[in-house]
């Protein structure tokens, strides 16, 4: 059985799903608001973990999974737990896996949404900005843009990010709020030079860094050291620090809980921005001050943390949603944009397996809320513990991370 599909929105699930279905034959067409696939560039890199990780590797052609892997980032991904006095609490310590796709891997957002687009210059319409839909008495959905121009199709996918207007309208009462929680990121240059100014353990792999309480560090090296661009894929787009695509660079973030950051963050620039993190982390470890200090003010950003709420299923239609635009997840764990790859991966199998739509999209949605939901609230709860203000509890999490150290048993158990 075979239906026109419409993805709304050209991010990294919708590409994803735009690109496995496409492999299978199927008929789709990405809508995307932007003008040209330059105009919306993220610069910061992203964990691909291994649900990530064989979504690609499934839905991807075999040349764009092999240029995916030959522009990821180098290094190692043993996940370390310090203290702001940089004292290591414990190391996670990861084996490659025998199968890249099975594996951890760090890719520049740039360079994914590079190799997502690849091969897709005839299925994604730039500048198509969505406003709503109406359903058909043939069954099919009309989609209007804000050009005037309208489309229609038998399957309509919500790939619109967290403000979705798709879910505005599909599901008005599914929610998104603001956690209170404020994050500011840059990016610490990796060059020769500046290696032998940190410790090593900082440039070796992920580093969460926990103060006394209120506050959380992340660090992770994107190490792209002797890697060349494929075909285009893996080079800069547009100048300046945020956007270079070819340097290495170690990623930091800076968490704080509601009132921990000035009320006028939000309007502060790069340089304000990386003065006022220097003052809120200036007794910690001087290496850890350092990451900030050597940053470009350009590569610094605020980001501020929101998060969907889960809701009660619904009953399926010819509309559903992938990605942010139906669970919105904090960054404190590392997993939205895997969750959203994992949900095309999903949902690609599920449209291409010979059901009917609807019961195709029922049998999808039940999986996607089970492990997607899950991952909103796992999410959450880790954002809360990144700022936690309770000293007490922080001091016992330490304890507990440094008896792991201790006892490999109690580590693998833990961490399992």
């Amino acid at each position: 059985m075979t239906y026109d599909i419409a993805i709304i929105g050209g991010g990294i699930g919708g590409l994803c799903l735009a690109q496995g279905l496409r492999r299978a034959g199927r008929t789709v067409t990405v809508y995307e608001r932007d003008r040209t696939p330059a105009d919306r560039l993220q610069g910061y890199r992203v964990h691909i973990d291994p649900q990530g990780a064989r979504a690609l590797h499934d839905c991807l052609p075999p040349r764009l999974w092999r240029a995916f892997l030959d522009t990821t980032g180098r290094g190692g991904q043993d996940f370390g737990f310090l203290t702001e006095r940089l004292e290591l609490l414990t190391l996670l310590e990861t084996r490659p896996a025998a199968d890249p796709a099975d594996d951890h891997h760090s890719v520049s957002r740039i360079t994914l949404r590079q190799v997502l687009l690849s091969g897709l210059e005839d299925t994604v319409r730039f500048g198509s900005t969505f406003e709503r839909y109406e359903r058909r008495p043939d069954g099919r959905t009309e989609l209007f843009f804000a050009d005037g121009s309208s489309a229609t199709a038998d399957v309509v996918v919500a790939a619109d990010g967290g403000n979705s207007r798709v879910r505005r309208q599909y599901l008005p009462h599914a929610e998104r709020v603001d956690t209170g929680i404020t994050t500011v990121a840059g990016k610490f240059p990796l060059t020769a030079e500046t290696r032998r100014l940190v410790s090593p353990r900082l440039t070796a792999g992920p580093n969460s860094v926990i103060p006394p309480a209120g506050m959380g560090m992340f660090c992770a090296p994107h190490d792209v050291d002797g890697r060349t661009p494929v075909a285009g894929i893996g080079v800069t787009e547009q100048a300046g620090a945020l956007m270079d695509n070819t340097a290495g660079y170690v990623l930091w973030a800076v968490g704080a809980a509601e009132g921990r950051f000035p009320s006028d963050v939000s309007d502060m620039t790069g340089e304000q921005l990386k003065a006022t993190v220097a003052r809120m982390i200036g007794s910690w470890h001087p290496d850890l001050r350092e990451l900030v200090a050597r940053s470009d003010p350009e590569s610094v950003s605020l980001l501020p943390i929101r998060t969907s709420v889960p809701i009660e299923p619904w009953q399926p239609t010819a509309v559903t949603l992938i990605g942010d635009a139906i669970h919105s997840m904090t960054p404190m764990r590392g997993i939205g944009a895997n969750i959203a790859l994992r949900d095309a991966r999903l949902l690609s199998g599920a449209l291409t397996s010979g059901l009917d739509p609807i019961t195709a999209i029922s049998r999808y949605e039940a999986e996607m809320r089970r492990y997607g939901f899950a991952a909103v609230r796992d999410s959450l709860q880790a954002a809360h513990q990144f700022v936690g203000g309770n000293r007490l509890a922080r001091t016992g999490f330490k304890t507990f991370l440094r008896a792991t150290r201790r006892f490999p048993s109690l580590k693998a158990r833990a961490f399992a």
